[in-house]
C-alpha cells in the first residue's frame, strides 16, 4: 500500500541536468523524511540529498553541493531531485526512501525501486 515511484532518470552528457522525481503514496501524514540516495556499480549506496517534511529543512551530500536541489509540493508527496552540472562520477541507481526521522543517518523503512543515472564524458 505505501509505495514510492521513482522517474525521470536518462542519459546524458557531461555538463548537463536531469530532474528525477518520486511520487509517494500510501503514507498520510505519517511520513518524516523523503529523500534520494544512489548506488553505483561496486560501491556502496550513499545517500544523496534529503528533506525533512516537518519543517523544510534539506541535507546534502558534500559531493553534490551546489548542484543538487531538492524539492516538492507543500507536503511533499512529490520530490524532486534537481540535478545541475552532472558528471560522469553521478552514474548511478538513484532511490527514492523515507526515512523514520530527519536525521541523515535515520532508518529507511521504504524504497523505491530506482531510477538509472548515466552521465557520458
Amino acid at each position: 500500500q505505501v509505495q514510492l515511484v521513482e522517474s525521470g532518470g536518462g542519459l546524458v552528457q557531461a555538463g548537463g541536468f536531469l530532474r528525477p522525481s518520486c511520487a509517494a503514496f500510501g503514507f498520510g501524514d505519517d511520513y518524516l523524511s523523503l529523500g534520494w540516495f544512489r548506488q553505483a556499480p561496486g560501491k556502496e549506496r550513499e545517500g544523496v540529498s534529503y528533506v525533512c517534511v516537518s519543517d523544510g529543512s534539506t541535507y546534502y551530500a558534500d559531493s553534490v553541493k551546489g548542484r543538487f536541489t531538492i524539492s516538492g509540493d507543500n507536503a511533499y508527496n512529490t520530490v524532486y531531485l534537481q540535478m545541475k552540472r552532472l558528471k560522469p562520477e553521478d552514474t548511478a541507481v538513484y532511490y527514492c526512501a523515507h526515512k523514520v526521522n530527519c536525521d541523515p543517518s535515520a532508518l529507511i523503512d521504504a524504497w523505491g525501486q530506482g531510477t538509472q543515472v548515466t552521465v557520458s564524458s
